[in-house]
């Protein structure tokens, strides 16, 4: 098929002259769909396409914003929030279970503060009853910046609301990806819940979302005559692999040399768990022999993920070496969305991966990438169009895994 739109060039130069109409045509799409109410997308740029490479749909890292791209988050939080309900007042934000992680409690901070900002009443409430000792019912916790938290136990009231203390909540936000399953019963709580529950990676595949991605990017298209191949990485997708075992990983390392076959020299692979979160659960190789080769202790590492979730499906994606350089790292972005619009973004930088490696590894610094402030400056350039649109994009094909699971009859 031909298209008039065949490299990157000029996929900026359309993007960024068509940013009304495109955006328009994003908004009705994504109000026909259950947006998630936030969302972060990681997207890497090569020297011939845009990829997203991972999509959050509950997203840590608030606290790596600007005050500018917060204040845009407040506006949208207002927004998305009231458009649940507007009577909404008190907020439950439900954290992961890490509270160790200081830098962790350091977005929960910002994110309270943003929610708090636009004019509601947040508290953190956890529904992992392990967290409280015996008879106590909150705990307070110090962050890496210096915030004071205080976490509250949350429980169903005998109407089924979700209650804290005396604080009877309007809506739940969940920031727990749930690779380990709250024991809450999610189907008896009248209090809504964003995003939903049911897509925590105890369900969720990243095969199943690249998948709805690819039909997303193939409408989007056709639509405007854009080479697709512009807007994604290619993958596939293996079920039935246990790396402990060694129980598939011929037919793994197969298929990572077919797809190199048609790939330029030097190219790598992601191999990557299709439940996998926080940047765990990948292996970059070049051949397919590393993977039938691989030793006990990196099988190790793509064996078991967060909260000991076993992994028995990869993806295989395409890897999109990276040309953002940040202080001379290898760099990639990170954009934020409330509602599917994106708010602001900071770019993640590894001193110890080179530009075709994983960057949400250990090594990684977070730079701030103000993307309010490049409006508001007037500094706008293509590529900042082209990671808004491809991240609203990303965002829609979550939309459509939340869609597909609320049409199933179970959780």
């Amino acid at each position: 098929m031909s298209y008039q739109i065949q490299n990157k060039a000029q996929l900026e130069a359309f993007i960024t002259s068509h940013w009304n109409q495109i955006n328009k045509d994003l908004d009705q799409k994504l109000s026909q769909l259950p947006t998630p109410l936030y969302s972060s997308v990681d997207i890497r740029e090569s020297k011939n396409k845009f990829a997203p490479v991972d999509m959050n749909i509950y997203p840590a890292g608030f606290n790596n914003l600007c005050q500018l791209d917060l204040n845009a988050s407040t506006a949208e939080f207002r927004s998305t929030i009231s458009s649940i309900n507007k009577n909404i007042n008190t907020i439950a934000i439900i954290p992961e279970s890490h509270t160790k992680n200081l830098f962790y409690l350091d977005h929960l901070a910002f994110l309270q503060m943003a929610l708090r900002d636009a004019g509601y009443e947040p508290y953190l409430v956890s529904l992992d009853p392990m967290l409280f000792g015996d008879n106590n019912d909150e705990i307070k916790l110090i962050s890496h910046s210096k915030f004071e938290l205080t976490i509250l136990k949350g429980e169903l009231n005998s109407d089924k609301k979700l209650q804290a203390q005396e604080i009877i909540f309007d809506l739940g936000i969940l920031n727990n990806d749930q690779s380990n399953p709250l024991d809450f019963a999610w189907n008896d709580c009248q209090t809504p819940i964003a995003p939903t529950p049911k897509i925590g990676w105890f369900r969720r595949q990243k095969s199943e979302h690249f998948c709805f991605y690819a039909e997303v990017v193939k409408e989007f298209s056709e639509k405007y005559s854009i080479d697709p191949n512009l807007l994604m990485a290619n993958y596939k997708a293996i079920d039935g692999v246990d790396f402990s075992t060694k129980e598939g990983l011929d037919k793994v390392g197969s298929l990572v040399d077919e797809m190199l076959s048609t790939m330029p020299d030097d190219s790598r692979i992601f191999v990557k768990a299709s439940q996998g979160t926080y940047g765990m659960g990948i292996s970059v190789v070049s051949s397919g022999k590393e993977i039938s080769d691989m030793n006990r202790k990196n099988r190790d590492k793509m064996n078991i993920g967060k909260n000991k979730i076993k992994f028995t499906s990869v993806v295989l994606q395409e890897g999109v070496e990276s040309i953002m350089k940040y202080d001379n790292m290898a760099a990639e972005v990170a954009i934020y969305l409330v509602g599917g619009k994106p708010v602001g973004g900071f770019v993640r930088a590894n001193s110890e991966k080179d530009s075709q490696a994983n960057l949400n590894s250990r090594g990684m610094v977070f730079r701030k990438y103000c993307i309010s402030e490049i409006k508001e400056n007037n500094d706008f350039q293509a590529k900042e169009a082209v990671y808004a649109v491809i991240s609203r994009l990303s965002t829609m094909a979550g939309a459509l895994e939340i869609q597909k699971v609320q049409s199933e009859k179970t959780v």
